[in-house]
C-alpha cells in the first residue's frame, strides 16, 4: 500500500495574515503502470526564481513528470518497493515514459532504472534503505541520510523486505556539458 503524506499549506487571507489553506492527504500521487509500488508524490512546483507566493492555486496540481520546468522546483515523496517486486523484463521505458523523461532513461545500461536528469537533487531518506548506484559504484543510504545528486547517471536499488520513503527536491540545472550563451555584441 503506497504511504499517504500529509500536506500542510500556507497561503493568505485578503487582508494578508498568514493562515493554512490546505491540510489533508496530498493529492497528486502517481504509481508508476510499469512498476507497482514505485509511487511519486509531488508536493509542490515552482516554475521560477524568485517563486511566487501569490493566490491559493495549488501549484502541485498538474500531470506527474521526472524533472521541474526551467528554473523551476519541484518537492515530492517517492516510494520504492523492494527490488524482490521490480517486474521481471521490464525495461523501464513505459515508466519514464508516464512521467514525461523517455529521454532520461539510459538505454546502454543494464539497469531499466538507469537514468540522469538536468536537475540537482537534494534526496533525504525518510524511511528504510536504499542503495543509490553510480556508474562506478554505490552506497547504501539510511533514514536520516541526505544525497545530493547533481545531474549524475543513476538508479536506485531496495535490497531490504520493506519500502523506502525518500522525500525530494528537484531543482533544474543546465545539462552537464552545456555551453554558455555568448553574451550579445554591442552595437556601435
Amino acid at each position: 500500500m503506497i504511504w499517504r503524506v500529509r500536506r500542510v499549506l500556507t497561503g493568505h487571507t485578503p487582508e494578508g495574515k498568514s493562515t493554512f489553506i490546505a491540510d489533508g492527504p496530498a493529492p497528486n500521487m502517481k504509481e508508476m503502470p510499469s512498476f507497482p509500488g514505485l509511487a511519486l508524490t509531488d508536493l509542490w512546483e515552482t516554475s521560477g526564481a524568485p517563486a511566487s507566493n501569490q493566490g491559493h492555486a495549488d501549484a502541485a496540481e498538474r500531470p506527474i513528470k521526472l524533472e521541474p520546468p526551467p528554473k523551476g522546483t519541484i518537492v515530492r515523496i517517492v516510494e520504492f518497493p523492494p527490488d524482490t517486486h521490480r517486474p521481471q523484463g521490464n525495461d523501464g521505458s513505459a515508466g519514464f515514459k508516464a512521467i514525461g523523461a523517455g529521454h532520461a532513461q539510459d538505454q546502454h545500461s543494464s539497469d531499466p532504472m538507469m537514468h540522469k536528469t538536468s536537475t540537482v537533487d537534494y534526496i533525504i531518506v525518510l524511511k528504510g534503505e536504499i542503495y543509490a548506484v553510480m556508474e562506478t559504484g554505490e552506497k547504501l543510504l539510511r533514514a536520516g541520510d541526505i544525497l545530493i545528486q547533481r545531474g549524475t547517471n543513476h538508479s536506485w536499488s531496495v535490497r531490504a523486505t520493506e519500502p523506502c520513503i525518500v522525500a525530494a527536491v528537484l531543482v533544474n540545472a543546465k545539462p552537464l556539458g552545456a555551453k554558455k550563451k555568448k553574451p550579445a555584441k554591442k552595437k556601435k
